[in-house]
């Protein structure tokens, strides 16, 4: 099965109704039609690998009313909903990273801190993730922009019966692309630098998209984390969320060799031997916050800097598979700007409108 085309990008029945999701359910959707029966087997069809352009991720711009992007990137802020089937059952396009692998783990917070929800100490919960590579290709030497994105569901039994809400949350390198040589190099942050013009031409690109983005919602580049630290928590207590998180590969995950190297064959190699589908082994991140970071340079030229980072958990994979559902129908809900990370009454954002 090929990417999917379009698909319903704008939101829908199924993204208003949604009440949460079952972890097998959506481990079940994953796994239902990966693109390689076993993972690195001889004879297996090749990963689809397809160009981002502002051509396929703006379409036409002649047609009138807001740009497909535009859609996609309002759904993302409004929905939800953690599989997005739509009317034909293809699912729905990623524009900016299209392909990735998917991952199904745990997330474990273990150091006291002073954070809500599945923030505090001693906070278990299954996950699902996805990493990606972004608009410039998947392959070593390129400039790629590593992410890894997580779905948290409020439990550790992974046949839960009852649906469960779920809270989401968006990490990547610097948007403009970086030459890391290997998962285990990719610094990945809720907060990331900007360099737009370190892709060439690809540059222009992500103005376009920076300038969608900013029409959807009042901050482009930073992805709050409240979701986590209100997954759980009691209605009367207050939320707090760390202001900034650093997802980086454990130590002690060797680096996986090889030019060339398609970032999901690597990610993959962590878990499985090339040929046999049974996982044999785990791949890792610490998981780091903090409350200091500080901003300089320009909209094009975003750094960020950062003090105190603390340790406080870490998130575990342990089965991985790159499938047509993983691209194009598990969804991952992107927060809305707050104003206050920890105040619902300050998002800029209500009811599928922006507001001041």
């Amino acid at each position: 099965m090929t990417h999917a085309a379009i698909g319903s990008e704008e939101l829908r029945e199924e993204d208003r109704q949604y009440r949460g999701s079952r972890f097998r359910d959506v481990v079940n959707a994953l796994f239902e039609n990966p693109y390689q029966r076993v993972w690195g087997r001889p004879g297996e069809p090749p990963l689809p690998d397809e160009p981002v352009t502002i051509e396929t991720v703006f379409g036409d711009k002649s047609v009138a009313g807001p740009s497909r992007f535009q859609r996609a990137s309002e759904r993302s802020l409004d929905s939800s909903a953690d599989l997005r089937w739509g009317v034909d059952r293809k699912g729905f396009t990623r524009f900016l990273h299209p392909h990735g692998v998917c991952l199904t783990g745990r997330w474990e917070i273990t150091t006291n801190n002073p954070y809500t929800g599945y923030f505090a100490p001693g906070s278990r919960a299954l996950l699902i993730g996805c990493y990606s590579s972004g608009a410039n290709g998947h392959r070593r030497g390129l400039v790629r922009s590593m992410s890894l994105v997580g779905k948290l569901f409020p439990t550790r039994d992974p046949d839960h019966e009852a649906q469960l809400r779920t809270a989401n949350f968006i990490t990547q390198e610097d948007i403009g692309g970086v030459r890391t040589a290997s998962i285990n190099e990719a610094v990945l942050r809720n907060a990331p630098d900007v360099t737009v013009f370190r892709r060439g031409p690809a540059g222009a690109l992500r103005v376009h998209v920076a300038k969608t983005f900013r029409r959807a919602d009042a901050e482009p580049a930073i992805r709050q984390l409240y979701p986590i630290a209100e997954l759980g928590k009691p209605a009367g207590q207050a939320t707090r969320a760390p202001d900034f998180m650093r997802l980086l590969v454990d130590t002690i995950q060797p680096v996986i060799p090889g030019e060339d190297l398609d970032v999901r064959d690597e990610v993959m190699a962590h878990i499985f031997d090339p040929g046999d589908p049974t996982p044999m082994r785990t791949l890792a991140f610490t998981i780091d916050v903090t409350d200091e970071g500080r901003i300089s340079g320009t909209p094009l030229r975003l750094r960020r800097t950062f003090n105190n980072w603390t340790r406080i958990g870490r998130i575990v994979f342990d089965n991985a598979v790159i499938s047509y559902n993983g691209d194009a129908v598990i969804h991952f809900a992107h927060p809305t700007w707050r104003k206050d990370r920890n105040d619902p009454a300050t998002a800029t954002r209500v009811d599928g409108q922006k507001v001041s």
